[in-house]
């Protein structure tokens, strides 16, 4: 029977996050049953459809104390070899779940931003999150970094104990595109929030349609910041050329679409530029976090300098040729997979004869 790897993700939505879960989910784990335990929502029903063995979680609306409790009978009753959480909040409910019990736990970190005040908006806030970090990630046997820049964050931000290795997020190579269509279809594909800088995705988007009075933008995604972001499209009279269509479908997006521009200001090694490059598409996004990890210079530029960044629009939209391609550090996904499960060998070598309990925790 093989062990079980419990993965702990604290949001049902389908994000970043849920992308990275059901891409291993569908690809498995090699020597390990991945049992995966979220709150209820498109997270664990696209779960459901890939067969893979769900718990559901509660974790909004509820008091803490009741979710660690459920965590932890969760995690007495699997027995799994090891615990491996997602985002901060699941790490610090695997912290409180699993106190007293032997069981190793691994933590993969996806959005850590260079700069703490990007989601921590006082100096005493930020300080007191890296203090409960620190004092949370000593708890961990194995912590994983998306990108070189995140695992840079961490040590230098939480200052870990546990070792920290790099697996970047993982694609499977789609076949390049034969002619691929040159305009200046500009698409934005984030949560409508803060730390994405769309108003500085507006105002790219204003110099390039000052140049290019064909040129349109695309801003899908949703959030709190939809109101003021439209607001601004009007004061930059570009509200003609640009649409807010809320949720889309991703892969018809891009499709439809010539040019993704991602100036954000907290990027760790972002799923919607990889998929981009993918697809062919020419891609601009900040010098930020992960981004140089994978992008060429020529993509780039720093997420307030609006005159490189549609200066860069123009040249990945006119001229396919310059579009970038992956590189051979991103891994495809049974690549990610590999790597994710070799982390393990140190506290549970894949011969080990320790079984998990026979339990069958689908969906009820």
């Amino acid at each position: 029977m093989l062990p079980v790897a419990l993965w702990v993700c604290p949001v049902g939505e389908f994000a970043g996050v849920a992308r990275h879960i059901t891409d291993v989910a569908r690809v498995g784990l090699p020597g390990y049953r991945l049992v995966v335990t979220a709150p209820e929502g498109p997270l664990l029903d696209r779960l459901f459809e890939l067969r893979c063995p769900t718990v559901p979680l509660a974790v909004e609306g509820v008091s803490t104390p009741r979710t660690v409790r459920a965590l932890r009978e969760t995690v007495r009753r699997l027995r799994p070899a090891l615990v491996h959480s997602h985002l901060a909040k699941a790490d610090f409910l695997v912290t409180m779940a699993t106190a007293g019990m032997p069981v190793p736990l691994v933590s993969t970190e996806h959005h850590i931003p260079e700069d703490p005040l990007t989601f921590h908006g006082s100096r005493a806030k930020s300080a007191g999150r890296r203090a409960a970090h620190h004092a949370r990630i000593r708890r961990f046997d194995q912590l994983i970094a998306v990108s070189e820049s995140t695992r840079r964050d961490m040590l230098r931000q939480w200052r870990p104990s546990a070792p920290v290795t790099v697996i970047r997020n993982g694609v499977d190579r789609l076949a390049p595109q034969q002619d691929p269509a040159t305009g200046l279809r500009v698409l934005s594909l984030s949560r409508l929030s803060a730390e994405k800088n769309l108003e500085t995705t507006l105002r790219v988007f204003a110099e390039v349609r000052r140049r290019h009075p064909a040129a349109t933008l695309t801003v899908a995604g949703q959030g709190s910041e939809r109101a003021a972001l439209e607001q601004l499209a009007r004061q930059l009279q570009i509200h003609d050329a640009t649409t807010f269509p809320g949720f889309v479908d991703a892969e018809q997006a891009m499709a439809g679409h010539d040019v993704l521009l991602q100036p954000s200001r907290a990027d760790n090694l972002s799923y919607t530029l990889l998929d981009a490059v993918n697809r062919g598409m020419g891609v601009v996004a900040s010098d930020i976090g992960g981004n140089p990890e994978f992008l060429p210079p020529r993509c780039l530029a720093g997420p307030d300098d609006v005159d490189a960044l549609a200066a860069a629009v123009v040249e990945q939209g006119e001229q396919p040729e310059l579009r970038p391609a992956l590189p051979t550090n991103i891994p495809d996904v049974a690549g990610m997979a590999e790597q994710i499960v070799g982390t393990y060998e140190r506290f549970h070598p894949r011969s080990s004869s320790r079984a998990s309990a026979d339990v069958a925790p689908d969906r009820a």
